[in-house]
């Protein structure tokens, strides 16, 4: 290891060279992993090239820059991040810092920036550099002491590697760029002058100085070109100057010294789980040689397993094989397709398992060249159809769900379900990994081959209809047999236990099968009332650029943060709240939400950016995810993801469809019934604080709920000490934040901000509410304390949420997982309610052969279909049934609301 070498990675650089490089690769839950795979791979394979006892993985903060300061259109056509690499970022940035790598995000400035910074100050302390970065324009930074290296092509950029790949020095390489621009940060350079010749006029002229003071003898349309971009060149090559004198402070602990920066020890047991998480078996066995974790003891200890796998090829053989499953208490079933799209994929293969060790693959679709003969599909599915479609053949499965819908595209309605592993380790153990592999790993000892093992990886991965037939059963086999091993190991622990058991069998498993129904009901859009949505926001957009001309006295760029800065600051010589890292008034979205209270023109500013954004996220996106074959969007709910019990929704997602704004609302009106249908909408009122209620015990909430009396005028009579008819609506305002917010185990600091009030007058308040409400802090206090002891809670129903960091975390982990263990047991048991409501209204809708149909699930939010002979009977029916699926301390109560739409149900 070398002491006196610091090693830095561009962490942006890495994340997105690493989604675009490796397939669509998908963790438990369905999540998107292939860049987080993608950086761990990179980071650990650059730590082994290049020992260093500092380092630091540098990332683009969120929010302006200074350049865009500079420069309105700086990064103007860059495409919003793709939601599949989003919702990475986050476990990318844990999956480094478990790595042992600080991590760095400087506001207001570019990684690049940081990265320049900390060059300089390392190479004047004597440090030799390796950046490892895809981004040309560091190449700028090389010199002596600072090298640039490529882990995805073995590049290394010494000079002398930076001369040869671009024609000039390193310290030519700002003239270089100037002269090309930056298609990718939207810079221009000259017109049609590429790296040849900028190159070229560089070498000739000695400098970008040198190539300016020739354009007036240069000829040719070259020449023309360079003349007409002299008055940019000079802002361009301020753009693309990397910035290497930025002020750290605060950022890197000992800034000037940079010894902070020193990587931390790896804790193997967190990285071992946070690999669990993420499916990642292959590296998580990689730590295992070197001693850094045991490994894991089987909590049922495996014995030599001795595969018999047939694959099944004549009418004969798969008559033996019905003959058995119709024979056998329980038989796991696997299906292999060609798509992960349930609603689009179809079976390849059939693998069937009723003894541990033993199975039968049945290749239906494999296309290779030289492929053995196969059963006819018709054949094969008419021949099981019988034992699919019983209720009383039990099966068992991993992720069943999508194997019902795998099934239901061959036109078979599969019954008889009894276990699903995914949901058994998701009942047992939330917090960990629940694919197949990673179940096995851990509670088996076994490990299986993997789908890249078969199918190999990235660009080169083939479809698994090319899998060669023996291989594809080897695997197939596995997966059922193996499913069945690891039902034999958790179904005892969930038997044994009466509030696990009541969760699996009477919430987790009946959602699954009310969830693929759902799924594949889908969801009627407008899609041409979104056109016209997008159409009337643009208009909109136009309408309040002309609003903002008239309020600053001359048009102006909406989208320039200089010329909002003049007129704002310069011309009408309103407040400056903050500035930028360059010294200039800072125009971002919290300054302008400051000044909107006061002044129309930031006003107007902040709606144009709003609207902007819905109508690039939503109206314009959501017909495109339309399936063309039913004019249905179909969601898929992720069951096995979120620790408290809530599901999850994506492609698309639409727990995140706006609400806050009218215009947000609108997007609603595009989610409609088939014509003479309504929609209805059925929503638990203040679920979370009947809870709370409930579970606390507290005479004063309990009061408030059984008398029907508005509780968050309740609470503030009692901290305001007002009478119930006298409390004004800023003091309700103050109430309904404060017994939100300590559901959520808000502070003093964070009631202040959420207030806008001083920190003592919000420690005020909250010792006021728990002089009031001392039920409530009990509970708290009570509960805080069982989960240290047991190092987890429960909601009402018996549902396990294990919080992992209250005992071991770091100081703010710890405390996160305190207000967790508040939050957790009310929101986990809202996610229960939810769910039996679900299940009880379904049950009785079936009973009665109704035609209404559950079509959506929205937090504490059911969506129906209804007929219009039914609606009445829906308005009524709903609701009843939704609060009388528990009884609490205090009346549950579910509001229904009728509409053409689900803007108008709401």
């Amino acid at each position: 290891m070398s002491d006196k070498t610091l090693l830095l990675v561009d962490g942006s650089s890495y994340l997105y060279r690493a989604y675009h490089a490796l397939p669509d690769l998908r963790g438990p839950g369905n999540v998107p992993t292939g860049a987080l795979r993608g950086v761990v791979s990179m980071l650990k394979l650059l730590r082994e090239q290049h020992p260093a006892a500092l380092g630091a993985c540098v990332f683009d903060a969120k929010g302006r820059t200074f350049r865009d300061d500079w420069y309105a259109e700086y990064k103007a056509h860059r495409a919003a991040m793709p939601d599949d690499l989003a919702a990475q970022i986050e476990p990318i940035h844990e999956a480094v810092k478990l790595l042992g790598w600080p991590v760095l995000s400087v506001p207001g400035i570019e990684a690049d920036d940081a990265i320049g910074t900390l060059c300089k100050v390392a190479a004047a302390a004597g440090f030799n550099v390796i950046v490892s970065t895809g981004d040309k324009d560091l190449a700028q930074l090389v010199d002596d002491r600072v090298t640039l290296v490529n882990t995805m092509s073995n590049e290394r950029l010494d000079p002398a590697a930076v001369r040869e790949k671009f024609g000039v020095a390193p310290d030519r390489i700002v003239d270089y760029l100037t002269l090309v621009g930056d298609t990718v940060d939207n810079v221009p350079g000259v017109e049609k002058v590429g790296p040849k010749t900028a190159a070229k006029w560089i070498g000739e002229y000695g400098s970008l100085d040198g190539v300016i003071a020739a354009a007036p003898t240069m000829k040719g349309a070259a020449g023309e070109n360079l003349r007409k971009a002299l008055d940019w060149l000079p802002q361009g090559r301020r753009l693309v100057t990397v910035a290497t004198d930025c002020d750290l402070t605060g950022h890197v602990a000992d800034w000037p010294a940079f010894e902070s920066l020193a990587f931390a020890p790896i804790d193997p047991v967190a990285l071992s789980a946070f690999y669990d998480r993420y499916g990642f078996k292959s590296m998580k066995r990689e730590l295992e040689p070197t001693g850094a974790v045991p490994a894991a003891a089987p909590t049922v200890a495996a014995p030599a397993i001795e595969k018999k796998y047939e694959t099944v090829l004549t009418m004969d053989r798969l008559q033996a094989w019905i003959a058995q499953i119709e024979a056998a208490s329980l038989t796991a079933i696997d299906t292999e397709t060609d798509s992960l799209d349930p609603m689009r994929a179809q079976i390849v293969g059939i693998s069937l398992a009723t003894e541990v060790g033993e199975a039968a693959y049945i290749p239906l679709r494999h296309t290779y060249a030289g492929v053995p003969d196969q059963l006819p599909i018709d054949a094969v599915l008419a021949a099981l159809r019988p034992w699919l479609e019983n209720p009383a053949a039990a099966k068992l499965g991993q992720n069943i769900k999508y194997d019902t819908h795998v099934f239901a595209n061959a036109g078979i309605a599969i019954r008889g379900y009894a276990h699903d592993t995914m949901l058994q380790s998701y009942v047992l153990e939330a917090h960990k990994a629940h694919s197949l592999e990673s179940l096995a790993d851990r509670h088996l000892g076994r490990k299986g081959l993997s789908y890249e093992d078969l199918c190999g990886k990235g660009a080169h991965q083939i479809p698994f209809a090319q899998v060669a037939i023996d291989m594809a059963a080897d695997y197939s086999c596995e997966d059922s047999e193996m499913a069945l091993h690891v039902h034999r190991t958790l179904w005892p622990q969930i038997e044994a236990n009466a509030g696990l058991r009541y969760i699996y069998e009477q919430i987790e498993m009946p959602t699954s099968a009310l969830l693929g129904r759902i799924e594949r009901t889908g969801v009627l859009i407008d899609a041409a009332l979104l056109a016209r949505q997008s159409q009337q926001l643009a208009e909109r957009m136009v309408a309040l650029e002309q609003q903002a001309y008239e309020l600053a006295g001359q048009p102006f760029n909406l989208g320039s943060p200089k010329q909002i800065g003049e007129i704002l600051f310069g011309k009408l010589g309103l407040p400056v709240k903050k500035k930028t890292m360059s010294g200039a008034p800072s125009t971002d979205e919290e300054v302008l939400a400051e000044l909107a209270a006061d002044y129309p023109l930031p006003a107007r500013l902040l709606e144009h950016r709003s609207l902007s954004k819905l109508k690039g996220t939503y109206t314009d996106k959501l017909p495109l995810m339309v399936n063309p074959a039913t004019g249905r969007v179909h969601t898929n709910y992720a069951q096995a993801v979120a620790v408290t019990g809530r599901l999850s929704s994506n492609d698309p997602n639409l727990q995140n469809i706006p609400i806050r704004t009218a215009e947000g609302r609108r997007v609603r009106e595009a989610f409609i019934p088939p014509p003479g249908h309504s929609i209805l909408s059925a929503d638990y009122s203040q679920i979370e604080l009947r809870i709370m209620a409930h579970m606390s015990r507290d005479p004063g909430l309990l009061k408030a709920f059984a008398e029907g009396v508005d509780v968050h005028r309740a609470t503030a009579s009692e901290v305001f000490g007002t009478a119930l008819p006298e409390v004004s609506n800023e003091q309700r305002r103050y109430a309904k934040t404060i017994n939100f917010g300590l559901i959520y185990g808000m502070g003093a600091f964070g009631l202040a901000q959420a207030l806008g009030i001083e920190r003592s007058a919000a420690a005020t308040y909250i010792e006021r509410y728990f002089e009031r409400f001392a039920g409530v802090r009990r509970y708290m206090d009570e509960t805080k304390a069982s989960a240290h002891q047991k190092g987890y809670v429960e909601t009402l129903f018996g549902r396990r949420i294990y919080l992992p960091e209250i005992n071991g975390g770091s100081g703010p982990r710890k405390s996160a997982a305190e207000r967790q263990a508040i939050n957790a047991p009310m929101q986990g048991t809202a996610a229960d309610l939810i769910k039996l409501a679900m299940i009880a209204v379904q049950r009785t809708l079936d009973d009665e052969q109704r035609a209404t149909k559950v079509i959506m699930q929205v937090h504490d939010e059911l969506v129906f279909d209804v007929p219009a002979e039914e609606l009445d009977w829906a308005r009524a029916e709903v609701p009843r049934i939704m609060a009388s699926v528990a009884s609490l301390e205090v009346p549950l109560l579910a509001e229904v609301g009728v509409g053409a739409n689900w803007d108008e149900a709401h």
